[in-house]
């Protein structure tokens, strides 16, 4: 059956809306609206570029511990937004490891880093480790590893499966992933302020007992997923063996804050039932 409560995103004030859910074994109970629709990621682009980095970690072309960023950052520093890089800019803020700094420069490095140990353009690499394996046909990571990624509900559906129950990645890479890095950091999450802790794994944000923030209040603090700033969301739910997607063509603001925990309460009270 398909699950009525994504159709809450007709009551969103956007021009253009699709979602979909996939639950852990890689069944899809539900999808809304143009599915195979593009739409720019923005920082939903991280989780994407995440996982090819850690592609090229199990591949042994970099190591998690490796130099890479500010002197004394490494990859996971990179990853985790520790590195100390400042938000947009490649200037150092903090000592690596100090606060949890957001960093769209950190994954800029990343990208570099990566495209360096393996001679190829990190778009290319992501294209090849990651989206050419799991079918994602209509995404492409061209330009900034932070932000500029454009993707389809459908593709992302795929990657939200391939996370769920990983097929390119061993699973202990993945479970390291959703855990907390460098536990205890604050800082403050984009558009919802400073959160003490600010919890985050290896590319992926931790919900953890964050307040407020863009998942539901019935979410579990396992939950662990990103949203973007053109309106997107991906999350991953381990206690409700789900994930849901939601990609916009409206630039997140009030109205995403508002939205997004009602409707994600919606989906996971229904998924309990069905």
């Amino acid at each position: 059956m398909s699950l009525q409560s994504l159709a809450l995103i007709e009551n969103w004030p956007v021009p253009t809306a699709a979602a979909a859910v996939v639950r852990a074994d890689g069944t899809v109970p539900g999808t809304h609206g143009p599915v195979d629709h593009r739409f720019r990621l923005a920082s939903v682009t991280k989780p994407l570029a995440a996982y090819a980095v850690l592609v090229a970690y199990e591949e042994g072309a970099i190591e998690l511990e490796e130099p890479a960023g500010p002197p004394g950052s490494t990859v996971r520093h990179l990853l985790a937004h520790t590195s100390g890089l400042a938000f947009d800019e490649h200037r150092v803020t903090s000592a690596p490891g100090e606060r949890r700094l957001y960093s769209n420069a950190g994954f800029e490095v990343l990208g570099d880093h990566v495209a360096k140990a393996t001679d190829i353009p990190f778009a290319e690499y992501a294209r090849q480790a990651v989206l050419e394996p799991l079918a994602m046909t209509s995404t492409s990571l061209e330009g900034s590893p932070a932000k500029d990624g454009v993707s389809t509900v459908s593709d992302l559906v795929r990657f939200a499966a391939e996370v769920q129950a990983p097929r390119l990645l061993d699973a202990r890479t993945v479970a390291e992933a959703m855990t907390v890095q460098y536990p205890g950091t604050k800082g403050v999450l984009p558009g919802y302020g400073h959160q003490n802790p600010n919890d985050w794994g290896l590319g992926f944000e931790i919900r953890n007992s964050k307040s407020p923030h863009w998942t539901g209040s019935s979410s579990s603090p396992r939950a662990f997923g990103h949203f973007g700033q053109s309106g997107t969301f991906l999350w991953i739910d381990p206690d409700a063996e789900a994930a849901c997607v939601a990609l916009t063509d409206r630039a997140f603001g009030p109205w995403a804050i508002e939205t997004w925990p009602v409707f994600t309460d919606g989906v996971l009270a229904e998924l309990r039932t069905s």
